[in-house]
């Protein structure tokens, strides 16, 4: 992508609200404070670069419950990403849960793919929108704005302020966030349920009672280091999408904590840590528009819908 298309993006995605249609309406689970005294923008810690974490998957907790996790694994233990299955045992999913989890796994295990948010090219939902590879952070007084290589999608999250009354449920749903010290804190709520949405890689569903609360900070460069290493164990590296070997700057930290009693047991956690990215200008990664890349030779489950949209005659 070239510079003056970069710059453009940034300034509409600055200047610009998310405008999915609106589903219908729910409560919020409860009201993020807003707060009266702001952190000081000298004191105020700086995301800004882009980030790159090379694993598909997200990483487990130091402790305490963790995400679902792949059954299916390579020679050397590691997460077989080619091949999603997703251990409908785990103890945080309730059974009807369990039993989605499941369905989705004998599909992966019969050799084709299930659809989901990134192969339909939609809007993603939180948290399920961590994978991607790499993020760029934007950061003013009343908002931040995190933006993700799949089709140049972003989120925006209002500074200081609480969740509306009532909140609207959209692809991403409402997030407000604040600073506590070195930390930025995003708590989201009201994520539309869709036809395909989904928690993560594995078909892990979700209800409107769904809350996600975020915190990023930035991480010395050796635990940084030794966290995506560790990350590697479970997700094996995606070579495209690889850090910068001379960068020795601080590395940045995801830890987020999900909720939903509509699915899970309990609220458990996971994380994601990114390191500069081994490029410095922001790549483009298109989906319908690129559909012999990114889908020749795939094959996919025999639902009708899940098909990229195409023409029956051409438009000249």
């Amino acid at each position: 992508m070239n510079l003056q298309r970069r710059d453009l993006l940034l300034l509409v995605t600055l200047a610009a609200a998310v405008t999915t249609p609106a589903w219908g309406q729910t409560a919020a689970p409860a009201a993020a404070p807003a707060r009266s005294v702001a952190q000081s923008a000298a004191s105020i810690p700086d995301f800004s670069g882009i980030w790159a974490h090379p694993g598909l998957g997200f990483e487990n907790p130091v402790s305490g419950p963790g995400p679902v996790r792949n059954l299916a694994r390579t020679p050397t233990g590691a997460s077989n990403f080619n091949l999603l299955v997703g251990d409908y045992r785990n103890p945080i999913l309730k059974p009807h849960a369990a039993e989605i989890v499941k369905q989705h796994g004998e599909i992966s295990l019969s050799g084709v793919a299930f659809p989901d948010p990134d192969s339909q090219c939609l809007l993603q939902p939180v948290p399920y929108i961590f994978w991607n590879f790499e993020i760029q952070i934007l950061q003013q007084p009343d908002k931040v704005t995190i933006i993700y290589p799949h089709d140049q999608d972003y989120r925006q999250i209002r500074i200081n302020q609480p969740h509306p009354a009532k909140v609207i449920p959209t692809a991403h749903g409402d997030s407000v966030g604040h600073y506590e010290g070195d930390t930025l804190v995003v708590d989201t709520v009201g994520i539309k349920v869709g036809r395909y949405t989904m928690v993560d890689r594995f078909g892990t569903p979700y209800t409107q009672a769904l809350h996600v609360v975020e915190r990023y900070r930035l991480l010395d460069y050796e635990a940084a280091k030794e966290a995506q290493e560790r990350a590697q164990k479970e997700w094996p590296l995606v070579g495209a999408y690889g850090v910068d070997p001379d960068y020795r700057g601080k590395g940045l930290q995801l830890e987020f904590t999900v909720e939903d009693d509509g699915v899970f047991t309990m609220p458990w956690s996971a994380t994601i840590t990114y390191r500069r990215a081994g490029h410095e200008d922001w790549q483009e990664r298109a989906c319908a528009e690129n559909v012999q890349y990114y889908y020749s030779g795939v094959q996919y489950y025999s639902d009708k819908d899940a098909r990229i949209p195409t023409a029956d005659k051409p438009d000249f």
